[in-house]
């Protein structure tokens, strides 16, 4: 009979240490409440930003699509105005307004801006009406060898003479500098040119002058 009594107290004496460790285990609690579950949730909303990146994944290709739209615009450019509507089955006509002191030069700033559209300079061929051009000067000096060597490696943009145009060969881009010459060495040297221009002709000189050889 004494061991009842002493049964329960043992008993009770057993909760309370547990009910000292469960307040021991609640000051944990709020360690464990820390926000690391809350920032979990947070992550999940992250997905929908995935799903907006989503679209933004077919959009990406549709970017090619743009640069695929540029090569065509590289047909537009020869598209700029003629001289006079004059076409060619194989080139067109463009001018660009000069005087016969500045045709040379004007002829090199269409050459740099052709290079800058991303043209070679193996499909630009330079000719003069007048004073040679000053490359094709330096050039010849070294012999005409050396110098018509260029053309057939046709690494370079060339310079020649409308006078030796029969020697040059056909190019994609031919600048035409109308920077002296008569009246019909002009008019001869227009069609020349054209037939040396596989895509544009680009014809610097006077407006009115060149309009009336057309």
């Amino acid at each position: 009979m004494p061991l009842i009594p002493e049964e329960p107290q043992i008993y009770e004496s057993v909760p309370g240490p547990r009910n000292a460790a469960g307040a021991a285990r609640t000051p944990q609690a709020p360690r464990s409440t820390a926000p690391l579950p809350g920032p979990r949730p947070t992550p999940r909303p992250a997905p929908p930003r995935a799903d907006s990146k989503g679209p933004s994944t077919p959009g990406r290709p549709e970017a090619p699509r743009t640069p695929r739209q540029g090569n065509p615009a590289a047909p537009p450019t020869p598209a700029a105005p003629a001289v006079g509507g004059a076409t060619s089955a194989a080139a067109q006509i463009q001018l660009v307004a000069a005087t016969d002191a500045t045709a040379v030069e004007a002829a090199d700033e269409t050459v740099d801006k052709l290079l800058d559209e991303g043209r070679s300079p193996g499909e630009i061929l330079l000719l003069t009406t007048g004073e040679q051009h000053p490359w094709a000067q330096h050039e010849l000096s070294f012999g005409e060898d050396a110098y018509w060597r260029q053309l057939t490696e046709g690494e370079d943009v060339f310079c020649a003479h409308t006078s030796a145009v029969a020697h040059t060969t056909r190019r994609a881009v031919v600048v035409l500098a109308v920077n002296g010459g008569t009246d019909p060495e002009a008019a001869a040297a227009l069609p020349a040119a054209l037939e040396k221009a596989a895509e544009r002709l680009i014809v610097c000189g006077d407006p009115q002058r060149l309009r009336a050889l057309l």
